[in-house]
């Protein structure tokens, strides 16, 4: 009831509350069910469509491009294909000019506010994107030589660094001979944490929430041992959480994030080391000598890090090869997992059967028969010697 009283729609259009941000992850917590997002993403990723669609936005006005085409990115359709008015490229300032809270009219790509026309965009239909993406898909190969150079250049330049040893900061969290459970809020980790709750049960494992990865375990139930990243998408609740802070910094002294964390006046911890966030927390658990680092929702593809704005994957190519078995994918760990019997479950079976058996004795009137019997036979022997 709450969209029905917020938003008003008619045929090819929306009237809703708006709120803008460049930022469209920063922008996602704020949004409430019913509005419109007012955003500036090129190349609009999966997770950041997923985001949107949980929060219940009714139209997406993005002054980028949501596809450039340089890759099949996967973020648009699935907007679309949610039922959610997607008004593309539209005026470059308009994310700039509306404020939290103004009531925005989007109709035939056009955002209209008070009587003002505030800019125009293209409404992206489903054949539109599948189109988009058929190209996207066949001009790849330069983007994906693009990105091989710029992978191969950070290996020749910084290959070196990445196998130097590293300071490890100073933890409450005892890592050492356990598991750790690295969580990144990437793709299917919803998925990949529902499928590991028995996992997680008995082997409770170390879990590290990689800046907004905390509110992942947070939404499961579970709590953070570790965050770790620039904290840049954390939520109050995840800093609030009780869990060790752990802020990344780079060697060359970059150090996003801090001003945030003196902010807030938090206490913290500050670990130095090349990679980006995700690589810097299976890292930590590996130099603290964890027994198995279990990966959830972390990038793995081309595709993944071009979401992520990255022109290539250097550092989480040779922190892989650093780690070597003892990294293991979370759908590969519930794979395994899933047809695992537990003891407790075969001492539970057991004494099910024990029971069952002792009632039907208790119950069955032929076993009663045979036991009078029994006695009666048994008490003539005694009396008789």
């Amino acid at each position: 009831m709450l969209r029905l009283r917020r938003q008003r729609r008619t045929a090819g259009a929306v009237e809703a509350p708006a709120r803008a941000d460049k930022r469209t992850k920063e922008l996602i917590p704020r949004l409430q069910a019913g509005e419109i997002a007012v955003i500036d993403h090129r190349d609009l990723d999966r997770v950041a469509a997923d985001g949107l669609i949980e929060a219940g936005v009714v139209a997406v006005v993005n002054c980028g491009e949501s596809i450039s085409g340089r890759y099949p990115n996967g973020g648009p359709i699935r907007v679309v294909n949610a039922g959610i008015t997607l008004v593309d490229h539209c005026d470059g300032d308009l994310v700039d000019r509306v404020r939290d809270g103004d009531v925005l009219h989007v109709e035939h790509g056009e955002v209209w506010r008070n009587g003002e026309l505030l800019g125009k965009g293209e409404v992206l239909t489903a054949p539109d994107i599948e189109e988009a993406m058929e190209e996207a898909r066949a001009a790849i190969g330069t983007e994906l030589e693009r990105f091989a150079e710029n992978t191969l250049e950070y290996i020749r330049k910084e290959a070196q660094l990445t196998f130097e040893p590293v300071v490890l900061p100073p933890l409450r969290t005892h890592i050492a001979g356990r598991h750790a459970l690295v969580v990144v809020r990437g793709h299917d980790y919803r998925s990949d944490l529902k499928a590991l709750r028995s996992y997680i049960r008995e082997y409770r494992p170390v879990l590290i929430g990689v800046d907004g990865g905390a509110d992942a375990l947070l939404e499961v139930g579970l709590t953070p041992d570790i965050i770790i990243g620039d904290f840049d998408s954390v939520s109050a609740r995840g800093l609030a959480c009780g869990a060790e802070l752990v802020h990344h910094v780079h060697p060359d002294g970059r150090a996003p994030g801090r001003e945030n964390l003196v902010e807030w006046g938090v206490d913290y911890v500050e670990f130095v080391a090349e990679g980006t966030s995700e690589d810097v927390a299976m890292l930590l658990a590996y130099e603290s000598k964890a027994q198995l680092i279990v990966a959830v929702g972390t990038h793995a593809t081309m595709v993944e890090f071009l979401d992520k704005g990255r022109p290539g994957m250097a550092s989480t190519f040779l922190t892989r090869l650093r780690l070597g078995p003892m990294l293991v994918d979370a759908k590969g760990v519930s794979r395994l997992y899933e047809g695992r019997v537990r003891r407790l479950d075969i001492f539970f079976l057991v004494g099910a059967a024990l029971i069952a058996m002792l009632v039907v004795g208790i119950v069955a009137e032929p076993i009663h028969v045979f036991a009078r019997g029994l006695w009666v036979t048994l008490k003539d022997l005694f009396s008789t010697s």
